[in-house]
Parts: structure tokens; sequence; C-alpha cells
């Protein structure tokens, strides 16, 4: 069972910086990092933004092709570190509304 994630400084940045690039949509991300301790422990060392699918500003969609990007992305930089990175989550933003999912993110 996953008992903490450890976000680094510079993760965070990107990720506020993402959401306040607009106020009237939705954003999203993937995050990429390390698993440790049998899953105990995830760490998050970069971020993968991704381009709007949905028209509608309270959704967010994933394509496929943007996911296999990350992946491959994700493979690029655990070549370039010598560790086992990997995508281990995503992040979108609520702007205007409460930080619970939303009836449609349900």
């Amino acid at each position: 069972m996953l008992n903490k994630v450890l976000l680094s400084t510079d993760v965070a940045l990107v990720c506020v910086q993402h959401a306040l690039s607009t106020e009237k949509e939705e954003i999203m991300g993937l995050l990429i990092g390390e698993v440790h301790n049998n899953g105990r422990l995830v760490s998050i060392e970069s971020s993968v933004i991704l381009r709007r699918l949905d028209k509608k500003p309270d959704r967010v969609e994933i394509s496929e092709e943007q996911l296999v990007q990350a992946t491959l992305r994700a493979e690029e930089l655990a070549a370039e570190v010598g560790r086992p990175l990997r995508v281990v989550g995503w992040y979108h933003s609520h702007p205007h509304i409460t930080v619970w999912p939303s009836h449609v993110g349900e």
C-alpha cells in the first residue's frame, strides 16, 4: 500500500505554473517517477504537460498517443539517470471549483 509520495520542488512548480496558465479550462499532465519499498513510496521527478483533447472547459482527456509519448519520455529519462523511472500518476486542475472530484470526474 502506498504510504508516501515525494514530489520534487521543480515538478511542483511546473504543475502550479501549468495550472495557472489558464483559469478558464482544466489542465492535465502526467507524473514520472520511481516506485520504492515494494510500492510503499513513490518519488516524482518529472512531469509531462498534456494538450487538451476535449473542447469543454471542465473536462480533460488523454489520448493513447500522448500516453505512449509520456511512457517513451519516462524510458528516456530512466536511461539517462540509470534508474527505473516510469509514469506513476497524473494531475489536473479544477479552476474555480472544489478540489474534490466533480460530477464529470466521477
